[in-house]
């Protein structure tokens, strides 16, 4: 089969969606190679997380020419449909809730839908980003033949928020980033320990500070800990003013001097961070899916995380789930993993074989029947 992909977060995001693209057609293009893969960019790129694809015998890339240069926009909603190559496919892909106006009709369309988050919890978007968003995701989910869910959860919020048919929608997971499977060394966790000034032990809470993400539950769940079991909490993504009402809240309870936060680090640092934290806690209140449990998991330390949506699904059934809502029940699991050293090598080894389910060979395999299925 010829396939082709929507592939601008393949070329341009280096976080969520650029993953994910990345993840997909690294996959398909080493675990399906009998097949043909095409990635549709408004703009090219070298770099090391994209040139191993780009390279591969069974892997193109187009992008615009002639006018379209100069109106890439324009080109990646309608002129990518007129594009001979078009013509030869058998799938197209929109990687990213999108797919482009007038595909022929011999071409089945698939799109994968992340989350519906800002319908959930509109009041942490702008109006009109939550118009746009809202309207792409119906267009797409409406135009496609099949509808990829990253999660069950995602597929039931299709149904409930959008009612896109559910016979259209197949749950393929999807799974993390290979750098995750490296082990550091004890002087490499040294050296970005130094980087960092992190301490020896601590509880690593990794997502961009907003309110969402909900790590003020994280610091009330600290401050009812017993003194003697307090470990500082280092919280690692993009600041916004969320991070302001954490920090006022850490004074109030008394527990300020436990904070760390870390906003410009080096990707190719986190499985060092992972694999030196004792502990991975994810009080998030809603996810599309929730990588960073698979991250954590895949380096070794145990989990806790919030009960509903798709966490389960993540992180499996030995991580631990507390409601989100409630910082007691939230400080009792933590302090349960902190003291008990058999506790985190069993919810360890358990969680680790639960991934094994995320692993690129089994999306391929399960992306590959989607596409066959059509």
């Amino acid at each position: 089969m010829y396939i082709g992909f929507e592939a601008k977060r393949l070329f341009s995001n280096f976080t969520g969606l650029g993953n994910y693209a990345r993840f997909v057609v690294g996959a398909l293009s080493e675990f399906v190679p009998q097949d043909h893969y095409t990635l549709y960019t408004p703009r090219e790129r070298s770099h090391p997380e994209i040139d191993p694809i780009v390279v591969r015998p069974n892997v193109d890339v187009i992008s615009p020419s002639g006018g379209y240069r100069w109106f890439k926009g324009v080109w990646r909603s309608w002129g990518v449909s007129r594009h001979p190559s078009i013509k030869t496919l058998s799938v197209y892909h929109g990687l990213s809730q999108e797919l482009p106006v007038g595909l022929p009709k011999h071409v089945r369309k698939v799109v994968t839908v992340h989350d519906l988050i800002y319908i959930r919890y509109p009041q942490f978007y702008k109006p009109i980003d939550v118009a746009i968003y809202k309207a792409k995701a119906r267009a797409a989910c409406s135009a496609a033949d099949r509808v990829i869910a990253i999660s069950r959860q995602t597929a039931e919020d299709l149904v409930e928020y959008l009612k896109v048919d559910a016979s259209k929608i197949e749950v393929v997971y999807q799974g993390c980033h290979p750098i995750f499977k490296r082990q550091a060394s004890t002087e490499e966790k040294q050296r970005v320990k130094s980087r960092y000034a992190l301490p020896e032990a601590f509880i690593l809470c990794v997502g961009t500070i907003e309110p969402r993400k909900n790590a003020a539950q994280l610091v009330r769940a600290l401050a009812e800990l017993p003194e003697a079991s307090r470990l500082p909490i280092v919280l690692v993504g993009r600041a916004t003013a969320y991070k302001e009402e954490i920090l006022q809240i850490a004074r109030t309870l008394g527990v300020v001097q436990h904070l760390q936060f870390l906003h410009d680090t080096s990707f190719q640092d986190f499985p060092a961070i992972y694999q030196s934290a004792t502990v991975f806690v994810y009080p998030s209140l809603f996810e599309g899916f929730g990588i960073p449990l698979v991250e954590a998991i895949e380096s070794g330390i145990p989990v806790i995380t919030s009960t509903g949506s798709c966490f389960s699904e993540a992180a499996g059934p030995s991580a631990l789930y507390a409601d989100p809502n409630k910082a007691e029940e939230l400080a009792r699991y933590l302090n349960q993993v902190l003291t008990d050293s058999r506790l985190r090598q069993n919810m360890v080894d358990a969680s680790r074989a639960y991934i094994q389910r995320f692993e690129p060979e089994m999306i391929a395999r399960d992306l590959h029947a989607v596409y066959k299925s059509l």
